[in-house]
C-alpha cells in the first residue's frame, strides 16, 4: 500500500472532527443561543426531532413562570438526561441534583465523543505511517511546486490561528477569573454585612436588657425573650456566613483548578505551535514527527477541556437565570438557598417584634421616670425620688410605637428621639457631692446620662427596623441576585463564551497544523531531493532508480 495513504487518513480525521463538532449546530442562529420551547413540549409532548444546540447562551431572559411551587430556569435546563435513559430533565436549576448535572454534562456530549474519535482514529494513522515508513516499498518522490507553496501557506495561517486563539484563551481567563472572583466576594460581602448588622441587632438588645434608668429595667419577660431570640440571631447569622463563604471556597478551588488547566494549556498550545511551525520549515523530520504525538495527546486533552468548560459556561447561564426568576417569583426555600440563604422567617419576625417591644420599652421607662419622678416637686423627705428637682417640666418624649406594637404619630407636645438627647441636656442642673441640684433643673447629670442611653439604644433599634423588614422578606437575597444578574452575569457569559471560543480556536488551528506539519516537511524533503537530483542529473551522474539514499 502507498505510504501516502495516511496523509489522506490524516485528513478524514479532520473531516470527522468538523463532523463531530458541528454537529447540532444546523437549524441554531448562533452556536451561544438555545432554541424556544413551546408550551407543548414543557407540558410532556417532547419534540425528540428537535437539533440538540450543546453551547447555550449568552442570552439569558425567559418568561417569568408564576408558580407557588417555582421550578427555577426550567426551559434552560430542559435537555437530555443519561441517567434517566435520555428522558427530558424537567427539574430545573439545582446544583444538588446529580440528574441537573447529567443534563448539563449531556451538553458537552459531542466534544467527549470527538475527543474519543480524534485520538483513535488520528493515533492509527500515526501508527499507519510509522508501519508504512518501516514495512511498504518506497515510491520515487514527486515533487509539486503548487503543493508545497499552498503547505507552506496554510501551515503559516493556521500557526498565526492557534497564536490567535491563545491569546484570546489567555486574556479571556483572566477576565472570567476575575469576574467569577468578584461576583463571590460581591455574594459574601453581602452575606457578612447582612449577618454584621443582624449580630449589631443582637448587641443592641443585650444592651437594653442592662439597661436602667433610675433603677428601672425593662420587664423580666422581655429579657427572656430577648435572651431566646439572640441564640436564634446568633445561629441565623452563624449560618449565613459561614454557608455563603464554604460556597466561595469551593467554586475558587474549581474556578483555580480550571484557570490553572487554561495557562498551562496556553503555553502548552504556544510553545507547541512555534516549534512546530520551526522544525516544519528547517526539514526536522523526527522532532516533527516527535511534536506530532505531542500534539495528539495534547488535542484530545483539549477536547476534553472544552466540554468541560462549555458545562461551566452552561451552568453559569442556568444560575442566571435562575436568580432572575427567583427574584420575580421569590419563595422561601429554593436550590439557590446554596447560594445565599434567606434567614429563617421566623426568627427574623421575632428579631423585628422584639426590637419594636424593646424600643417601646425604653422609652416608656424614660416617659414614666420624666412623668413621675423629674417632673414632680418632691420634699426632701421623699428620698431616693427628691433631689431637689425645680424649673420648667421636662416635655415627654415621643414614642415610636403604641402599646400593642403598631405605629405611633408624634404629637406636638411630644419630643422627636432624634433630638431627645439635646433637648433633656437642657434641664440638667449641678449636683452637690451628695447628687442633689444646686442650681435649677430636673435631671441630674447621672440620670440625664441613662436617659440618654435609653434614647439612643430606642432610637438605635427602631433605625433597624427597615433592615429587619427586608430580611423578613428576604430583600437582601433579591437584591443581591438583582445585582448579580444585571452587573455580574453580562460579563461572566460574555467571558466565559471567550474562553470558549478561544478553546475551540486553538484546538482546530493545531489540530490542521499537526496535518500539515507532516504535509510541509514531506514536500520540502521531497523539494529537496529534487534538487540535488537535478543537480546530478546535470553532472551526467546517475542516480539509481530515481530513489532517495534516505528513508521518508
Amino acid at each position: 500500500m502507498s505510504c501516502k495513504w495516511p496523509m489522506l487518513l490524516s485528513l478524514l480525521t479532520i473531516f470527522i472532527f468538523f463532523s463531530n463538532f458541528t454537529h447540532g449546530y444546523e437549524g441554531a442562529d448562533t452556536h451561544f443561543q438555545s432554541p424556544p420551547l413551546s408550551e407543548t413540549e414543557l407540558g410532556g409532548v417532547h419534540g425528540e426531532g428537535r437539533n440538540e444546540v450543546f453551547a447555550e447562551g449568552p442570552s439569558i431572559v425567559e418568561a417569568p413562570v408564576q408558580s407557588s411551587s417555582l421550578i427555577l430556569a426550567a426551559e434552560r435546563t430542559y435537555r437530555k438526561d443519561p441517567l434517566n435513559g435520555f428522558k427530558r430533565y424537567n427539574g430545573g436549576w439545582n446544583i444538588d441534583d446529580r440528574h441537573y448535572w447529567a443534563s448539563v454534562a449531556y451538553t458537552a456530549f459531542p466534544f467527549f465523543i470527538t475527543a474519543l474519535i480524534w485520538f483513535v482514529i488520528f493515533g492509527l494513522c500515526l501508527l499507519f505511517i510509522f508501519v508504512c515508513s518501516r514495512c511498504c516499498k518506497r515510491e520515487p518522490y514527486g515533487y509539486s511546486s503548487m503543493a508545497y507553496a499552498l503547505s507552506l501557506i496554510f501551515l503559516a495561517l493556521f500557526a498565526i490561528a492557534a497564536i490567535i486563539g491563545c491569546v484570546i484563551l489567555y486574556t479571556g481567563q483572566e477576565k472570567f477569573h476575575s469576574s467569577t472572583l468578584n461576583t463571590l466576594d460581591y455574594v459574601v460581602h453581602q452575606a457578612n454585612v447582612t449577618a454584621d448588622t443582624l449580630m449589631n441587632v443582637s448587641v443592641y438588645l443585650a444592651a437594653a436588657k442592662q439597661l436602667a434608668v433610675d433603677r428601672i429595667l425593662i420587664p423580666a419577660n422581655v429579657q427572656t425573650d430577648i435572651d431566646y431570640v439572640q441564640t436564634k440571631i446568633t445561629s441565623s447569622a452563624s449560618t449565613l456566613s459561614t454557608k455563603t463563604a464554604d460556597n466561595k471556597d469551593n467554586v475558587e478551588h474549581l474556578i483555580e483548578s480550571v484557570r490553572t488547566a487554561l495557562i498551562v494549556l496556553s503555553v502548552a498550545m504556544l510553545a507547541l505551535t512555534f516549534l512546530g511551525f520551526v522544525f516544519s520549515i528547517f526539514g526536522m523530520q523526527v522532532f516533527v514527527y516527535i511534536l506530532v504525538v505531542f500534539g495528539w495527546i495534547l488535542i484530545t486533552g483539549t477536547l476534553i477541556l472544552c466540554g468541560i468548560f462549555l458545562v461551566l459556561h452552561n451552568v453559569t447561564a442556568d444560575t442566571c437565570v435562575a436568580m432572575d426568576q427567583w427574584i420575580q417569583n421569590p419563595t422561601a426555600h429554593t436550590a439557590l438557598d446554596d447560594i445565599l440563604p434567606c434567614v429563617d422567617y421566623a426568627t427574623a419576625q421575632e428579631t423585628l417584634t422584639k426590637s419594636k417591644e424593646v424600643t417601646y420599652n425604653l422609652v416608656d421607662i424614660v416617659n414614666q421616670v420624666i412623668t413621675n419622678v423629674s417632673n414632680i416637686n418632691f420634699s426632701p423627705n421623699f428620698a431616693p425620688f427628691y433631689y431637689n428637682q425645680s424649673g420648667p417640666v421636662l416635655p415627654i418624649l415621643c414614642n415610636l410605637f403604641n402599646p400593642d406594637l403598631t405605629s405611633h404619630n408624634c404629637g406636638p407636645a411630644e419630643v422627636d428621639l432624634n433630638n431627645a438627647t439635646q433637648v433633656l441636656n437642657s434641664y440638667v442642673c449641678q449636683v452637690s457631692p451628695s447628687s442633689v441640684c444646686v442650681t435649677p433643673g430636673r435631671l441630674t447629670p447621672t440620670l440625664y446620662s441613662q436617659m440618654a442611653a435609653a434614647v439612643n439604644m430606642s432610637y438605635g433599634l427602631y433605625q433597624y427596623g427597615p433592615f429587619l423588614v427586608d430580611l423578613q422578606n428576604c430583600d437582601f437575597v433579591r437584591q443581591t441576585f438583582g445585582d448579580i444578574y444585571n452587573v455580574h452575569c453580562p460579563g461572566l457569559l460574555q467571558y466565559s463564551k471567550r474562553v470558549y471560543v478561544g478553546l475551540v480556536m486553538v484546538t482546530v488551528a493545531v489540530l490542521v497544523s499537526l496535518t500539515f506539519w507532516i504535509i510541509y516537511a514531506r514536500e520540502r524533503r521531497h523539494r529537496v531531493y529534487k534538487k540535488e537530483h537535478m543537480s546530478k542529473l546535470d553532472e551526467g551522474v546517475e542516480v539509481e532508480g530515481d530513489k532517495p539514499t534516505h528513508e521518508e
